[in-house]
């Protein structure tokens, strides 16, 4: 079964100030993306900023990454649900009695929101996994995490692109990869490391595509949306 994702670009608003998310997101269209605000634009915004895109029909993945005690991230998943987030995070790494209990917390809602572990962070590259105290390649870690995940009740993971097709061949066509360090062959790498473009992220299975500066600082973000939409057409 075909799954009904609506529109995969995910654009980040990674702005210090709401004001100036506010206006990007004028110059967008809520049929054709959906938004993510994460820890800077959230701590200075607030649910007040998320009502207010919401009032403008776009869904939102709250990417604040919850990594706590069981009790302490169910009970900000639940206030996530709350806020009418269409896709809420949290890091694989809490383990599997965290996500659960995140599970159980948001299930209660008559339309929850996806819930998506985070694996290995896209700008972690061998060294970084080394100086953690993690063995092993930045994939292994990956995969491992993934399935923990699965095992936990998540919808999905967040995982570089690079390891897509190796997770979608492993966990099955239904569980959702959200996938950052997207950049199309016209933009620059920025600080991510293991990056593809769009419509190879999507031919090796990505079901979300997270896109930040490609789009947020282009002089005509809508255009460039549509450079993208095309590429993913073709």
């Amino acid at each position: 079964m075909t799954k009904n994702l609506g529109p995969r670009i995910v654009i980040a608003l990674d702005y210090a100030e709401p004001k100036l998310a506010l206006a990007m997101v004028e110059r967008l269209d809520p049929t054709r993306c959906r938004l993510k605000v994460g820890k800077e634009l959230f701590t200075r915004g607030g649910p007040e900023l998320l009502a207010k895109l919401r009032n403008k029909d776009y869904e939102i993945f709250l990417d604040l990454k919850f990594h706590d005690i069981p009790n302490t991230v169910a009970g900000a998943c639940s206030a996530a649900a709350d806020l009418g987030v269409w896709m809420v995070n949290v890091h694989a790494l809490g383990g599997s009695r965290m996500m659960a209990a995140a599970r159980e917390a948001i299930d209660k809602f008559a339309k929850p929101p996806l819930l998506i572990a985070v694996t290995i962070l896209t700008s972690m590259g061998e060294q970084d996994i080394r100086e953690v105290g993690l063995a092993g390649l930045p994939a292994e870690n990956v995969a491992r995490l993934a399935t923990l995940a699965q095992s936990a009740g998540m919808d999905g993971v967040v995982c570089s692109p690079q390891e897509v097709a190796m997770l979608r061949s492993q966990l099955g066509n239904d569980f959702r990869l959200v996938t950052p360090g997207i950049r199309p062959a016209w933009s620059a790498k920025g600080d991510q490391t293991r990056i593809t473009t769009p419509a190879d992220a999507v031919r090796l299975g990505a079901d979300y595509l997270v896109i930040g500066r490609p789009i947020t600082a282009a002089d005509n973000p809508i255009a460039a949306l549509e450079m993208i939409e095309t590429e993913l057409a073709g």
